[in-house]
Protein backbone atom coordinates (compact mmCIF):
# COMPACT_ATOMS: atom_id res chain seq x y z
CA UNK A 1 0.00 0.00 0.00
CA UNK A 2 1.41 3.41 -1.00
CA UNK A 3 1.65 6.43 1.29
CA UNK A 4 -0.85 8.25 -0.97
CA UNK A 5 -3.41 5.49 -0.39
CA UNK A 6 -2.96 5.84 3.39
CA UNK A 7 -3.38 9.61 3.11
CA UNK A 8 -6.62 9.19 1.13
CA UNK A 9 -8.00 6.67 3.63
CA UNK A 10 -7.05 9.00 6.52
CA UNK A 11 -8.95 11.89 4.96
CA UNK A 12 -11.94 9.61 4.38
CA UNK A 13 -11.86 8.41 8.03
CA UNK A 14 -11.91 12.00 9.34
CA UNK A 15 -14.89 12.76 7.10
CA UNK A 16 -16.83 9.61 8.10
CA UNK A 17 -16.26 10.28 11.82
CA UNK A 18 -17.69 13.78 11.36
CA UNK A 19 -14.54 15.52 12.62
CA UNK A 20 -13.00 18.75 11.43
CA UNK A 21 -9.86 18.40 9.32
CA UNK A 22 -7.42 19.62 11.98
CA UNK A 23 -3.77 18.50 12.33
CA UNK A 24 -4.55 16.46 15.47
CA UNK A 25 -7.54 14.62 13.98
CA UNK A 26 -5.64 14.01 10.75
CA UNK A 27 -2.57 12.70 12.59
CA UNK A 28 -4.75 10.33 14.64
CA UNK A 29 -6.51 9.00 11.54
CA UNK A 30 -3.20 8.69 9.63
CA UNK A 31 -1.63 6.60 12.40
CA UNK A 32 -4.67 4.28 12.54
CA UNK A 33 -4.58 3.68 8.80
CA UNK A 34 -0.78 3.24 8.80
CA UNK A 35 -1.01 0.61 11.55
CA UNK A 36 -3.78 -1.19 9.63
CA UNK A 37 -1.56 -1.21 6.55
CA UNK A 38 1.37 -2.60 8.54
CA UNK A 39 3.51 0.49 7.85
CA UNK A 40 5.85 1.64 10.63
CA UNK A 41 5.73 5.42 11.03
CA UNK A 42 7.98 6.73 13.79
CA UNK A 43 5.83 9.80 14.54
CA UNK A 44 2.87 7.54 15.30
CA UNK A 45 4.78 5.92 18.20
CA UNK A 46 6.21 9.07 19.82
CA UNK A 47 3.68 9.02 22.66
CA UNK A 48 4.43 5.40 23.62
CA UNK A 49 8.20 6.01 23.44
CA UNK A 50 8.07 9.16 25.59
CA UNK A 51 5.58 7.72 28.09
CA UNK A 52 7.99 4.82 28.68
CA UNK A 53 10.48 7.37 30.10
CA UNK A 54 8.01 8.49 32.83
CA UNK A 55 7.52 6.81 36.18
CA UNK A 56 4.90 4.08 36.56
CA UNK A 57 2.43 6.33 38.34
CA UNK A 58 2.41 8.83 35.45
CA UNK A 59 2.24 5.98 32.93
CA UNK A 60 -0.83 4.69 34.74
CA UNK A 61 -2.47 8.12 34.58
CA UNK A 62 -1.68 8.35 30.86
CA UNK A 63 -3.46 5.04 30.34
CA UNK A 64 -6.47 6.15 32.40
CA UNK A 65 -6.82 9.39 30.41
CA UNK A 66 -6.29 7.52 27.12
CA UNK A 67 -3.64 9.89 25.86
CA UNK A 68 -2.94 9.04 22.22
CA UNK A 69 -1.59 12.14 20.45
CA UNK A 70 1.39 14.38 21.10
CA UNK A 71 -0.95 17.30 21.67
CA UNK A 72 -2.78 15.38 24.43
CA UNK A 73 0.56 14.26 25.85
CA UNK A 74 1.79 17.87 26.02
CA UNK A 75 -1.42 19.08 27.69
CA UNK A 76 -1.12 16.26 30.21
CA UNK A 77 2.44 17.26 31.16
CA UNK A 78 1.49 20.97 31.34
CA UNK A 79 -1.42 20.19 33.66
CA UNK A 80 0.93 18.16 35.89
CA UNK A 81 3.42 21.06 35.99
CA UNK A 82 0.67 23.60 36.81
CA UNK A 83 -0.64 21.63 39.75
CA UNK A 84 0.12 23.62 42.91
CA UNK A 85 -2.39 21.99 45.25
CA UNK A 86 -2.92 18.21 44.79
CA UNK A 87 -6.14 18.23 46.82
CA UNK A 88 -7.67 21.06 44.79
CA UNK A 89 -6.52 19.43 41.55
CA UNK A 90 -8.04 16.10 42.52
CA UNK A 91 -11.37 17.72 43.32
CA UNK A 92 -11.20 19.67 40.05
CA UNK A 93 -10.53 16.52 38.03
CA UNK A 94 -13.37 14.67 39.75
CA UNK A 95 -15.81 17.52 39.05
CA UNK A 96 -14.66 17.77 35.44
CA UNK A 97 -15.04 14.03 35.05
CA UNK A 98 -18.63 14.14 36.35
CA UNK A 99 -19.43 17.08 34.11
CA UNK A 100 -18.03 15.36 31.01
CA UNK A 101 -20.07 12.25 31.78
CA UNK A 102 -23.26 14.29 31.88
CA UNK A 103 -22.34 16.17 28.70
CA UNK A 104 -21.69 12.90 26.86
CA UNK A 105 -24.97 11.51 28.17
CA UNK A 106 -26.87 14.50 26.79
CA UNK A 107 -24.96 14.56 23.50
CA UNK A 108 -26.34 11.07 22.75
CA UNK A 109 -29.84 12.63 22.43
CA UNK A 110 -28.75 16.08 21.28
CA UNK A 111 -31.40 17.58 18.97
CA UNK A 112 -32.58 20.48 21.08
CA UNK A 113 -31.75 24.20 21.01
CA UNK A 114 -31.76 24.41 24.80
CA UNK A 115 -29.19 21.61 25.02
CA UNK A 116 -27.03 23.23 22.34
CA UNK A 117 -27.01 26.54 24.21
CA UNK A 118 -26.13 24.83 27.51
CA UNK A 119 -23.35 22.91 25.78
CA UNK A 120 -21.90 26.14 24.37
CA UNK A 121 -21.90 27.79 27.80
CA UNK A 122 -20.27 24.70 29.33
CA UNK A 123 -17.50 24.78 26.72
CA UNK A 124 -16.91 28.47 27.44
CA UNK A 125 -16.78 27.70 31.15
CA UNK A 126 -14.29 24.86 30.71
CA UNK A 127 -12.12 27.06 28.50
CA UNK A 128 -11.62 29.59 31.29
CA UNK A 129 -10.26 29.41 34.82
CA UNK A 130 -12.99 28.10 37.07
CA UNK A 131 -13.62 26.52 40.45
CA UNK A 132 -14.99 23.09 41.40
CA UNK A 133 -18.14 24.80 42.72
CA UNK A 134 -18.82 26.41 39.31
CA UNK A 135 -18.21 23.12 37.52
CA UNK A 136 -20.57 21.34 39.88
CA UNK A 137 -23.26 23.97 39.20
CA UNK A 138 -23.05 23.26 35.47
CA UNK A 139 -23.08 19.53 36.15
CA UNK A 140 -26.36 20.00 38.02
CA UNK A 141 -27.78 21.99 35.07
CA UNK A 142 -27.02 19.01 32.81
CA UNK A 143 -28.58 16.62 35.33
CA UNK A 144 -31.73 18.78 35.38
CA UNK A 145 -31.86 18.81 31.58
CA UNK A 146 -31.48 15.08 31.06
CA UNK A 147 -34.06 14.21 33.76
CA UNK A 148 -36.71 16.60 32.38
CA UNK A 149 -36.02 16.13 28.68
CA UNK A 150 -39.02 14.87 26.69
CA UNK A 151 -38.60 13.70 23.08
CA UNK A 152 -42.20 12.50 22.63
CA UNK A 153 -42.72 15.26 20.05
CA UNK A 154 -40.70 13.11 17.62
CA UNK A 155 -43.56 10.61 17.55
CA UNK A 156 -45.57 13.12 15.53
CA UNK A 157 -43.25 12.28 12.63
CA UNK A 158 -44.55 8.70 12.59
CA UNK A 159 -47.30 9.72 10.16
CA UNK A 160 -44.54 10.48 7.62
CA UNK A 161 -41.84 7.86 8.30
CA UNK A 162 -40.25 5.48 10.80
CA UNK A 163 -38.75 7.49 13.66
CA UNK A 164 -35.25 6.58 14.88
CA UNK A 165 -34.52 8.68 18.00
CA UNK A 166 -30.91 7.49 17.99
CA UNK A 167 -30.27 8.79 14.46
CA UNK A 168 -32.25 11.94 13.63
CA UNK A 169 -30.32 12.48 10.39
CA UNK A 170 -31.59 9.10 9.16
CA UNK A 171 -35.16 9.99 10.20
CA UNK A 172 -35.07 13.28 8.27
CA UNK A 173 -33.55 11.50 5.29
CA UNK A 174 -36.41 8.99 5.36
CA UNK A 175 -38.96 11.83 5.40
CA UNK A 176 -37.29 13.51 2.43
CA UNK A 177 -37.20 10.21 0.53
CA UNK A 178 -40.88 9.48 1.15
CA UNK A 179 -41.92 13.01 0.20
CA UNK A 180 -39.79 12.72 -2.95
CA UNK A 181 -41.48 9.43 -3.87
CA UNK A 182 -44.95 10.80 -3.18
CA UNK A 183 -44.51 14.12 -5.00
CA UNK A 184 -41.79 13.42 -7.58
CA UNK A 185 -39.58 16.17 -6.16
CA UNK A 186 -38.34 17.55 -2.83
CA UNK A 187 -41.26 19.89 -2.15
CA UNK A 188 -43.36 19.45 1.00
CA UNK A 189 -47.10 19.19 0.63
CA UNK A 190 -49.03 22.43 1.11
CA UNK A 191 -52.28 21.12 2.60
CA UNK A 192 -54.09 24.41 1.94
CA UNK A 193 -53.34 24.26 -1.79
CA UNK A 194 -54.10 20.54 -1.93
CA UNK A 195 -57.41 21.08 -0.14
CA UNK A 196 -58.45 23.80 -2.62
CA UNK A 197 -57.58 21.53 -5.55
CA UNK A 198 -59.59 18.72 -4.01
CA UNK A 199 -62.60 20.98 -3.40
CA UNK A 200 -62.44 22.13 -7.04
CA UNK A 201 -62.35 18.52 -8.23
CA UNK A 202 -65.53 17.73 -6.27
CA UNK A 203 -67.57 20.26 -8.26
CA UNK A 204 -69.56 18.43 -10.98
CA UNK A 205 -68.11 19.26 -14.38
CA UNK A 206 -71.40 18.82 -16.26
CA UNK A 207 -74.20 19.19 -13.72
CA UNK A 208 -75.19 22.75 -12.87
CA UNK A 209 -74.98 22.38 -9.06
CA UNK A 210 -73.76 20.17 -6.19
CA UNK A 211 -75.85 18.41 -3.55
CA UNK A 212 -75.71 19.04 0.20
CA UNK A 213 -73.28 16.20 1.00
CA UNK A 214 -70.67 17.42 -1.48
CA UNK A 215 -71.18 21.03 -0.36
CA UNK A 216 -70.75 20.12 3.34
CA UNK A 217 -67.59 18.08 2.72
CA UNK A 218 -66.11 20.85 0.54
CA UNK A 219 -66.72 23.37 3.31
CA UNK A 220 -65.11 21.10 5.92
CA UNK A 221 -61.98 20.63 3.84
CA UNK A 222 -61.80 24.31 2.85
CA UNK A 223 -62.01 25.55 6.47
CA UNK A 224 -59.79 22.83 7.95
CA UNK A 225 -57.19 21.49 5.44
CA UNK A 226 -55.51 19.40 8.16
CA UNK A 227 -58.43 16.97 7.88
CA UNK A 228 -56.64 15.54 4.83
CA UNK A 229 -54.10 14.01 7.23
CA UNK A 230 -56.87 11.99 8.89
CA UNK A 231 -57.66 8.49 7.64
CA UNK A 232 -61.35 8.98 8.55
CA UNK A 233 -61.86 11.54 5.78
CA UNK A 234 -61.04 8.98 3.07
CA UNK A 235 -64.51 7.39 2.99
CA UNK A 236 -66.22 10.77 2.84
CA UNK A 237 -64.06 11.81 -0.12
CA UNK A 238 -64.77 8.52 -1.93
CA UNK A 239 -68.51 9.02 -1.37
CA UNK A 240 -68.33 12.62 -2.60
CA UNK A 241 -66.52 11.53 -5.78
CA UNK A 242 -69.20 8.92 -6.45
CA UNK A 243 -71.94 11.53 -5.90
CA UNK A 244 -70.19 13.99 -8.20
CA UNK A 245 -69.99 11.42 -10.99
CA UNK A 246 -73.64 10.45 -10.40
CA UNK A 247 -74.73 14.09 -10.70
CA UNK A 248 -72.81 14.46 -13.96
CA UNK A 249 -74.35 11.28 -15.34
CA UNK A 250 -77.84 12.37 -14.34
CA UNK A 251 -77.36 15.78 -15.93
CA UNK A 252 -76.07 14.25 -19.18
CA UNK A 253 -78.97 11.81 -19.22
CA UNK A 254 -81.49 14.65 -18.86
CA UNK A 255 -79.74 16.65 -21.58
CA UNK A 256 -79.74 13.69 -23.97
CA UNK A 257 -83.40 12.86 -23.26
CA UNK A 258 -84.45 16.47 -23.84
CA UNK A 259 -82.35 16.78 -26.95
CA UNK A 260 -83.57 13.40 -28.25
CA UNK A 261 -87.18 14.53 -27.89
CA UNK A 262 -86.62 17.75 -29.79
CA UNK A 263 -84.53 16.02 -32.47
CA UNK A 264 -87.10 13.24 -32.94
CA UNK A 265 -89.93 15.70 -33.53
CA UNK A 266 -87.79 17.93 -35.70
CA UNK A 267 -86.46 14.98 -37.71
CA UNK A 268 -89.98 13.72 -38.46
CA UNK A 269 -91.05 17.18 -39.53
CA UNK A 270 -87.99 17.65 -41.74
CA UNK A 271 -88.53 14.24 -43.40
CA UNK A 272 -92.09 15.22 -44.22
CA UNK A 273 -90.90 18.52 -45.66
CA UNK A 274 -88.16 16.88 -47.77
CA UNK A 275 -90.52 14.19 -49.07
CA UNK A 276 -92.87 16.92 -50.32
CA UNK A 277 -90.07 18.99 -51.80
CA UNK A 278 -92.27 21.09 -54.03
CA UNK A 279 -94.35 22.26 -51.11
CA UNK A 280 -91.50 22.72 -48.63
CA UNK A 281 -91.82 26.49 -48.47
CA UNK A 282 -95.55 26.18 -47.93
CA UNK A 283 -95.02 23.68 -45.09
CA UNK A 284 -92.44 25.90 -43.41
CA UNK A 285 -94.75 28.90 -43.63
CA UNK A 286 -97.51 26.73 -42.17
CA UNK A 287 -95.27 25.96 -39.19
CA UNK A 288 -94.68 29.71 -38.71
CA UNK A 289 -98.39 30.41 -38.89
CA UNK A 290 -99.18 27.72 -36.32
CA UNK A 291 -96.52 29.06 -33.96
CA UNK A 292 -97.77 32.63 -34.35
CA UNK A 293 -101.24 31.47 -33.28
CA UNK A 294 -99.91 30.67 -29.80
CA UNK A 295 -99.80 33.43 -27.20
CA UNK A 296 -99.62 33.78 -23.46
CA UNK A 297 -103.46 33.57 -23.21
CA UNK A 298 -103.55 30.15 -24.89
CA UNK A 299 -104.65 27.12 -22.92
CA UNK A 300 -101.10 25.84 -23.07
CA UNK A 301 -98.31 28.13 -21.87
CA UNK A 302 -95.98 27.70 -24.81
CA UNK A 303 -94.09 30.97 -24.64
CA UNK A 304 -90.58 29.61 -24.06
CA UNK A 305 -91.00 26.72 -26.51
CA UNK A 306 -92.63 29.08 -28.98
CA UNK A 307 -89.59 31.35 -29.14
CA UNK A 308 -87.17 28.48 -29.68
CA UNK A 309 -89.24 26.67 -32.29
CA UNK A 310 -90.13 29.89 -34.09
CA UNK A 311 -86.43 30.66 -34.38
CA UNK A 312 -85.86 27.19 -35.89
CA UNK A 313 -88.69 27.74 -38.40
CA UNK A 314 -87.28 31.10 -39.46
CA UNK A 315 -83.85 29.51 -39.86
CA UNK A 316 -85.36 26.73 -42.02
CA UNK A 317 -87.05 29.30 -44.18
CA UNK A 318 -83.89 31.29 -44.69
CA UNK A 319 -81.45 28.48 -45.31
CA UNK A 320 -81.92 24.75 -44.77
CA UNK A 321 -78.16 24.31 -45.02
CA UNK A 322 -77.66 26.41 -41.90
CA UNK A 323 -80.00 24.06 -40.07
CA UNK A 324 -77.90 21.08 -41.17
CA UNK A 325 -74.75 22.74 -39.81
CA UNK A 326 -76.52 23.54 -36.56
CA UNK A 327 -77.67 19.93 -36.16
CA UNK A 328 -74.14 18.69 -36.74
CA UNK A 329 -72.90 21.08 -34.07
CA UNK A 330 -75.41 19.69 -31.55
CA UNK A 331 -74.41 16.18 -32.54
CA UNK A 332 -70.77 17.02 -31.84
CA UNK A 333 -71.68 18.48 -28.45
CA UNK A 334 -73.55 15.30 -27.53
CA UNK A 335 -70.56 13.26 -28.64
CA UNK A 336 -68.24 15.40 -26.51
CA UNK A 337 -70.53 14.90 -23.51
CA UNK A 338 -70.50 11.16 -24.10
CA UNK A 339 -66.70 11.13 -24.32
CA UNK A 340 -66.47 13.13 -21.10
CA UNK A 341 -68.70 10.65 -19.26
CA UNK A 342 -66.65 7.77 -20.65
CA UNK A 343 -63.45 9.44 -19.46
CA UNK A 344 -64.91 9.97 -15.96
CA UNK A 345 -65.89 6.31 -15.80
CA UNK A 346 -62.40 5.27 -16.93
CA UNK A 347 -60.79 7.50 -14.27
CA UNK A 348 -63.00 5.98 -11.58
CA UNK A 349 -62.12 2.46 -12.73
CA UNK A 350 -58.44 3.39 -12.82
CA UNK A 351 -58.56 4.67 -9.22
CA UNK A 352 -60.27 1.45 -8.14
CA UNK A 353 -57.71 -0.69 -9.95
CA UNK A 354 -54.76 1.21 -8.51
CA UNK A 355 -55.83 0.44 -4.95
CA UNK A 356 -53.65 -2.28 -3.46
CA UNK A 357 -55.04 -2.23 0.08
CA UNK A 358 -57.91 -4.30 1.35
CA UNK A 359 -60.50 -1.81 2.64
CA UNK A 360 -61.47 -3.80 5.75
CA UNK A 361 -58.24 -5.39 7.04
CA UNK A 362 -55.73 -2.82 5.67
CA UNK A 363 -53.63 -5.75 4.42
CA UNK A 364 -52.57 -6.16 0.79
CA UNK A 365 -55.47 -7.17 -1.47
CA UNK A 366 -55.45 -9.93 -4.11
CA UNK A 367 -54.29 -7.57 -6.84
CA UNK A 368 -51.27 -6.51 -4.77
CA UNK A 369 -50.52 -10.11 -3.78
CA UNK A 370 -50.51 -11.17 -7.44
CA UNK A 371 -47.90 -8.48 -8.15
CA UNK A 372 -45.76 -9.62 -5.20
CA UNK A 373 -46.02 -13.23 -6.39
CA UNK A 374 -44.77 -12.19 -9.84
CA UNK A 375 -41.85 -10.29 -8.28
CA UNK A 376 -40.91 -13.12 -5.88
CA UNK A 377 -41.06 -15.71 -8.63
CA UNK A 378 -38.83 -13.57 -10.84
CA UNK A 379 -36.26 -13.42 -8.01
CA UNK A 380 -36.49 -17.20 -7.63
CA UNK A 381 -36.01 -17.82 -11.37
CA UNK A 382 -33.08 -15.42 -11.63
CA UNK A 383 -31.27 -15.73 -8.30
CA UNK A 384 -32.65 -18.97 -6.84
CA UNK A 385 -34.12 -17.18 -3.79
CA UNK A 386 -36.50 -19.70 -2.27
CA UNK A 387 -39.69 -18.65 -0.51
CA UNK A 388 -42.69 -20.28 1.10
CA UNK A 389 -46.42 -19.65 0.86
CA UNK A 390 -48.84 -20.15 3.76
CA UNK A 391 -52.57 -20.08 3.01
CA UNK A 392 -54.87 -19.43 6.01
CA UNK A 393 -58.62 -19.94 6.29
CA UNK A 394 -60.72 -19.09 9.37
CA UNK A 395 -62.65 -22.20 10.44
CA UNK A 396 -66.48 -22.12 10.37
CA UNK A 397 -66.41 -18.40 9.57
CA UNK A 398 -69.88 -18.49 8.01
CA UNK A 399 -71.33 -19.57 11.34
CA UNK A 400 -69.79 -16.45 12.95
CA UNK A 401 -71.66 -14.24 10.48
CA UNK A 402 -74.87 -16.22 10.90
CA UNK A 403 -74.75 -16.22 14.72
CA UNK A 404 -73.33 -12.78 15.52
CA UNK A 405 -73.86 -10.78 12.33
CA UNK A 406 -71.57 -9.46 9.61
CA UNK A 407 -70.23 -6.67 11.84
CA UNK A 408 -68.87 -9.31 14.21
CA UNK A 409 -67.42 -11.19 11.22
CA UNK A 410 -65.67 -8.01 10.06
CA UNK A 411 -64.27 -7.50 13.57
CA UNK A 412 -62.86 -11.05 13.57
CA UNK A 413 -61.26 -10.56 10.14
CA UNK A 414 -59.68 -7.28 11.28
CA UNK A 415 -58.33 -8.88 14.48
CA UNK A 416 -56.87 -11.82 12.57
CA UNK A 417 -55.20 -9.41 10.14
CA UNK A 418 -53.57 -7.67 13.11
CA UNK A 419 -52.22 -11.03 14.34
CA UNK A 420 -50.70 -11.76 10.93
CA UNK A 421 -49.03 -8.33 10.87
CA UNK A 422 -47.64 -8.86 14.36
CA UNK A 423 -46.18 -12.30 13.68
CA UNK A 424 -44.78 -11.52 10.21
CA UNK A 425 -41.24 -10.24 9.69
CA UNK A 426 -40.54 -6.97 7.92
CA UNK A 427 -39.43 -8.93 4.82
CA UNK A 428 -42.63 -11.03 4.74
CA UNK A 429 -45.79 -10.11 2.83
CA UNK A 430 -49.27 -10.78 4.24
CA UNK A 431 -52.58 -10.09 2.55
CA UNK A 432 -56.23 -10.98 2.25
CA UNK A 433 -56.77 -13.32 -0.70
CA UNK A 434 -60.57 -13.13 -0.50
CA UNK A 435 -63.37 -13.65 2.05
CA UNK A 436 -61.89 -15.33 5.13
CA UNK A 437 -58.83 -16.57 3.24
CA UNK A 438 -55.40 -14.99 3.81
CA UNK A 439 -51.91 -15.56 2.38
CA UNK A 440 -48.40 -15.04 3.75
CA UNK A 441 -45.39 -14.93 1.40
CA UNK A 442 -42.29 -15.73 3.50
CA UNK A 443 -38.98 -14.63 1.97
CA UNK A 444 -35.91 -16.88 2.15
CA UNK A 445 -37.97 -19.53 3.98
CA UNK A 446 -38.39 -23.27 3.37
CA UNK A 447 -41.34 -25.50 4.30
CA UNK A 448 -40.20 -25.98 7.91
CA UNK A 449 -39.86 -22.24 8.40
CA UNK A 450 -43.33 -21.76 6.95
CA UNK A 451 -44.74 -24.40 9.34
CA UNK A 452 -43.15 -22.62 12.32
CA UNK A 453 -44.79 -19.35 11.25
CA UNK A 454 -48.17 -21.02 10.61
CA UNK A 455 -48.12 -22.78 14.00
CA UNK A 456 -47.33 -19.52 15.80
CA UNK A 457 -50.33 -17.87 14.15
CA UNK A 458 -52.58 -20.88 14.79
CA UNK A 459 -51.71 -21.01 18.51
CA UNK A 460 -52.08 -17.24 18.84
CA UNK A 461 -55.58 -17.39 17.30
CA UNK A 462 -56.60 -20.35 19.46
CA UNK A 463 -55.60 -18.53 22.66
CA UNK A 464 -56.83 -15.08 21.63
CA UNK A 465 -60.02 -13.60 23.04
CA UNK A 466 -62.11 -12.38 20.12
CA UNK A 467 -64.71 -10.16 21.79
CA UNK A 468 -67.75 -8.52 20.21
CA UNK A 469 -70.26 -6.54 22.26
CA UNK A 470 -69.17 -8.32 25.43
CA UNK A 471 -69.41 -11.80 23.92
CA UNK A 472 -66.42 -14.02 23.24
CA UNK A 473 -66.27 -15.60 19.79
CA UNK A 474 -64.38 -18.89 19.53
CA UNK A 475 -62.11 -18.74 16.47
CA UNK A 476 -59.58 -21.20 15.02
CA UNK A 477 -57.61 -21.19 11.79
CA UNK A 478 -56.36 -23.85 9.38
CA UNK A 479 -53.43 -23.46 6.99
CA UNK A 480 -51.47 -25.13 4.22
CA UNK A 481 -47.71 -24.64 3.60
CA UNK A 482 -45.60 -25.10 0.45
CA UNK A 483 -42.19 -23.87 -0.71
CA UNK A 484 -41.26 -22.72 -4.20
CA UNK A 485 -38.28 -24.95 -5.01
CA UNK A 486 -40.42 -28.08 -4.73
CA UNK A 487 -42.71 -26.96 -7.57
CA UNK A 488 -42.27 -26.39 -11.29
CA UNK A 489 -44.19 -23.11 -11.41
CA UNK A 490 -45.80 -20.39 -9.35
CA UNK A 491 -49.25 -21.71 -10.21
CA UNK A 492 -48.28 -25.16 -8.98
CA UNK A 493 -46.96 -23.66 -5.74
CA UNK A 494 -50.22 -21.81 -5.02
CA UNK A 495 -52.32 -24.86 -5.93
CA UNK A 496 -50.20 -26.99 -3.59
CA UNK A 497 -50.66 -24.62 -0.64
CA UNK A 498 -54.40 -24.54 -1.38
CA UNK A 499 -54.56 -28.35 -1.45
CA UNK A 500 -52.77 -28.61 1.89
CA UNK A 501 -55.20 -26.05 3.30
CA UNK A 502 -58.08 -28.22 2.08
CA UNK A 503 -56.40 -31.24 3.71
CA UNK A 504 -56.12 -29.37 7.04
CA UNK A 505 -59.84 -28.59 6.82
CA UNK A 506 -60.70 -32.17 5.94
CA UNK A 507 -58.56 -33.61 8.78
CA UNK A 508 -60.48 -31.68 11.44
CA UNK A 509 -59.46 -28.01 11.11
CA UNK A 510 -57.34 -25.96 13.55
CA UNK A 511 -54.14 -27.47 12.14
CA UNK A 512 -51.27 -26.94 9.70
CA UNK A 513 -50.91 -29.28 6.70
CA UNK A 514 -47.73 -29.67 4.66
CA UNK A 515 -45.42 -32.23 3.11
Amino acid sequence: MTIQTIINKSLKRVELEGKLLTPDFYAEAFCIEANKAGMMVEDCHQVSKLSATLNKELQKELTQYRVKTMSEFARFLISKLNRMNPTTCSAMLESQNNLIKRVLQVVSVLHNREASELARKSIDMLSSTTSPVQIDQYRQLWVNFITTYDDSFLQKLKQFTDVDTTDLAKTISNINSEISVATGDNKVFDLTKISMLLVSSLVPSIASSVNDEIANLSEKIRTNPSLLESASIENEIRTAISLRIALDKKSVKEMIESLDGVLDKLSLRLIDIIESADSSNIEIKKIKKELESYNEESEVNFSSAHKKLYTIAVALEQNTQLLSIDLKKHSQEVELLGNKISKLEQELESVRQESKEDFLTKLYNKRALDEFFTMKDAEYERYGRNYSVVMFDLDHFKSVNDMYGHEAGDAVLTAFAAILKQEARSVDIVGRYGGEEFIAILSETDTQGGVVFAEKVRKYVQKARFMYKGKRIEVTVSSGVSERKKHVSLKALINSADEYLYKAKKDGRNRVAYK
